[in-house]
C-alpha cells in the first residue's frame, strides 16, 4: 500500500508518530499544520507541509485545491478548552468542514480515517464485576470532548445516510476510538510522572477503577491496517488488550524513576469536583487552559475503562505490540532524554 496521504494534527502527539510511520512505509507525505502549530518533531527533509484552516470549509477548499490525496488520516483535535464551545467548533465542526470540502474537491480518497476516543461511551457498565463496554452500546458521553467527538461521529454516519438515499458513492471513512494514548511526547500523563518525580502521586475515589491504555505506536499500527483493511462506516476500540488497576500506571512510573520516596493521597470524589471547579475558574481568570477542569473530573470519576477490542483484531488484524510494563520504560526514558524529567 502506498500513495499520498494527508495527516491533520501533524504536530500532535499522535498525528507526529502517524507522520513517521507514513514516510517508513513510503508514502507521499503531507503534514496538515495550523500556522502557528509547532514542528519539532517533523525535522524529516521529506515532509511536505499545508496549512489548513479546520474552522472554514471556504478557506479549505482553496487551501486543498489542486491537492489529490488517496489517504486522509484526520488526527486534529483538542482535548481540552477553556471554552467548551471550542470542543463543538474544533472537533465536531472542523471534522465537518474539512470532510465536505475533500468532496466537493472530488478528492479520490481510497480510505478516511478519523481518530475518535473512547471517551465518546461515557460512564457505562459501571455495576461491578465491570464488563467490556462493546460497541453494540449506546454512548453517552459526560464530557465535552466525548460530546464533541461522538457528535462528528454521528455526522460522518449521517452524510453516508443521505448520499445513500440519492444513490451516491460513499464517504470512505473509518473510525477508531483509542482508550488512554501514552508515550513519548505525550504531555497529560508527564503530568504524573513529573508530579511522581516530585514524591505525591494522586487518586481518586475508593471504589476499585478498571482502566486500559494504547501505546501511541499501537495506534499507529491500527491506523495503517484501517487504511488497508478497513470498511466503510466501521469503528474499533483500541487498547492493548489489558486491564490494569488504577495505580499500576504510577508505580511502574515510580519503578522507571528509581523508586524515590513518595507519598500517596486518595481523594473522595467531592474533593475532586472542588479542585477541577477551582481549576476552571482559574483558567477563565488566567486566560490558561489548566488540566484540571471539569472534563478531568469525569474522565477520573469514571470507573470502568474496559472495552472490546476483538473487531479490531478479528477484521483489521490489529494485535498490540506494547504493554504497559515495556511502554512506560520506554516512555520515561524519553522523558529523562529530551530533558522533560
Amino acid at each position: 500500500m502506498n500513495g499520498k496521504i494527508l495527516i491533520t494534527g501533524a504536530s500532535g502527539f499522535i498525528g507526529s508518530f502517524i507522520v513517521e510511520e507514513a514516510l517508513r512505509r513510503g508514502f507521499d507525505t503531507w503534514a496538515a499544520l495550523r500556522g502557528s502549530s509547532s514542528r519539532q518533531f517533523l525535522q524529516d527533509e521529506r515532509i511536505h507541509f499545508i496549512q489548513l484552516d479546520l474552522s472554514s470549509e471556504e478557506r479549505l477548499k482553496e487551501q486543498l485545491r489542486g491537492q489529490q490525496f488517496d489517504y486522509v488520516v484526520h488526527a486534529a483535535g483538542v482535548t481540552k478548552c477553556l471554552d467548551k464551545a471550542d470542543f463543538y467548533r474544533i472537533n465536531t465542526e472542523g471534522t465537518q468542514h474539512l470532510v465536505r470540502a475533500l468532496r466537493a474537491l472530488g478528492m479520490p480518497l481510497r480510505r478516511f480515517v478519523y481518530i475518535s476516543s473512547l471517551s465518546i461511551m461515557g460512564a457505562i457498565r459501571e455495576q461491578q464485576p465491570y464488563t467490556e463496554i462493546r460497541e453494540s452500546d449506546t454512548p453517552a458521553p459526560n464530557t465535552h470532548y466525548g460530546k464533541s467527538k461522538l457528535l462528528a461521529e454521528q455526522w460522518l454516519d449521517s452524510e453516508n445516510e443521505a448520499l445513500a438515499s440519492r444513490r451516491e458513492q460513499p464517504f470512505p471513512y473509518v473510525i477508531l476510538r483509542p482508550t488512554g494514548v501514552y508515550g513519548p511526547r505525550e504531555r497529560d500523563y508527564f503530568m504524573m510522572a513529573k508530579s511522581i518525580k516530585a514524591h505525591t502521586d494522586f487518586a481518586v475515589g475508593y471504589r476499585r477503577q478498571d482502566i486500559t491504555f494504547v501505546y501511541v505506536t499501537d495506534v499507529v499500527q491500527a491506523v495503517f491496517l484501517a487504511l488497508e483493511k478497513g470498511a466503510t462506516g466501521r469503528r474499533y476500540f483500541l487498547s492493548d488488550g489489558q486491564v490494569y488497576r488504577s495505580s499500576t500506571f504510577s508505580d511502574l512510573i515510580r519503578r522507571e524513576l528509581g523508586r524515590p520516596w513518595w507519598i500517596r493521597i486518595t481523594a473522595p470524589i467531592w474533593l475532586l469536583r472542588v479542585i477541577t471547579l477551582c481549576g476552571e475558574y482559574t483558567g477563565r481568570l488566567t486566560g490558561k487552559v489548566t488540566a484540571l477542569n471539569n472534563d478531568k473530573y469525569h474522565i477520573m470519576r469514571q470507573r470502568n475503562w474496559r472495552c472490546d477490542i476483538t473487531p479490531a483484531q478479528q477484521e483489521l488484524g490489529y494485535r498490540p505490540q506494547v504493554m504497559l510494563d515495556e511502554g512506560v520504560r520506554r516512555t520515561i526514558k524519553w522523558y529523562k532524554e529530551n530533558g522533560w524529567l
